[in-house]
């Protein structure tokens, strides 16, 4: 089991988790038996989860930007069957909200993308901020109810882009270019200048390239949606505590207030620990 492995290991295997490597990959690699690897990854992932709730108040956020990203737990969504349990597998989204001064995200959560899911994160964003934001989102319809029902004042914008067509030949896969940006006030005072969702999206390519699972066209998909859970939440900790951001020269972590020193691998693990009782 993983708790009887000696702590190096544990370390070494959460080292290459967080940096893309797969799990079958981390065995090879370590020597640690792929079973020992997932039940390492759901404890430290919960501990992280917890732990990022704890650090993540009072913060002093003040422009904010925010989407979803599109995974799938077992299989895709055309696959789901009327006998397997919906809310556990098939299409997963996974909410952020990124400061785009310090870089921090202050929360995330994983689910459906529906109301339901949307207004509990913009919910849970609201009660974590100190002061009032500015916050962007692409176009979707959601977010607009579950804003103005969380806060008291905030200033609200979105950005819709329109792409060109997919390429049909060679390049297929590249990411469409932009062909035009719209940016349309919502509902308070926000500075149009500031109305972006690069930062976020440029999020999003790091989860795909940290969080193996993530990783599209392969067979690296979640199986089991405690472990998605699990490494979303080891990715996030990590980053906001552990790796420093090149633009910052910090962690997030420290360029919020939250922490003083950049933390190892070894400090994060010893945290997700105590913050789940299991220390």
């Amino acid at each position: 089991m993983s708790n009887v492995l000696p702590r190096f290991k544990q370390i070494a295997v959460l080292s290459a988790l967080v940096e893309g490597v797969s799990v079958r990959g981390t065995e090879r690699l370590t020597g640690v038996c792929r079973e020992a690897i997932l039940s390492l990854l759901v404890r430290v992932g919960e501990g992280c989860a917890v732990l990022m709730d704890e650090r993540m108040r009072d913060l002093p956020c003040e422009r904010l930007e925010i989407d979803e990203l599109w995974s799938f737990v077992q299989k895709k969504q055309r696959n789901v069957r009327e006998t397997d349990d919906a809310s556990r597998v098939g299409d997963t989204w996974t909410y952020v909200a990124i400061d785009a001064e310090t870089k921090l995200v202050p929360c995330f959560m994983t689910g459906k993308r529906n109301d339901g899911t949307t207004r509990t994160f913009i919910n849970d964003l609201a009660t974590r901020l100190r002061y009032r934001v500015q916050i962007s989102t692409d176009g979707l319809r959601m977010y607009a109810n579950a804003i103005r029902e969380a806060f008291v004042a905030v200033d609200y914008a979105t950005i819709v882009k329109e792409f060109e067509a997919e390429a049909a030949g060679p390049g297929r896969y590249s990411p469409p270019r932009v062909t035009s940006t719209v940016k349309s006030p919502v509902f308070g005072s926000p500075v149009e200048e500031l109305v972006s969702t690069s930062y976020v999206e440029r999020q999003n390519l790091t989860m795909r390239m940290q969080i193996r699972r993530f990783t599209r066209l392969t067979n690296a998909h979640s199986k089991k949606f405690e472990n998605h859970g699990a490494a979303i939440a080891l990715h996030f900790a990590h980053y906001n505590f552990v790796r420093v951001h090149s633009t910052i020269r910090c962690t997030p972590a420290m360029a919020a207030g939250i922490t003083s020193t950049v933390w190892s691998m070894e400090d994060l693990f010893d945290a997700a620990l105590s913050a789940a009782g299991q220390a």
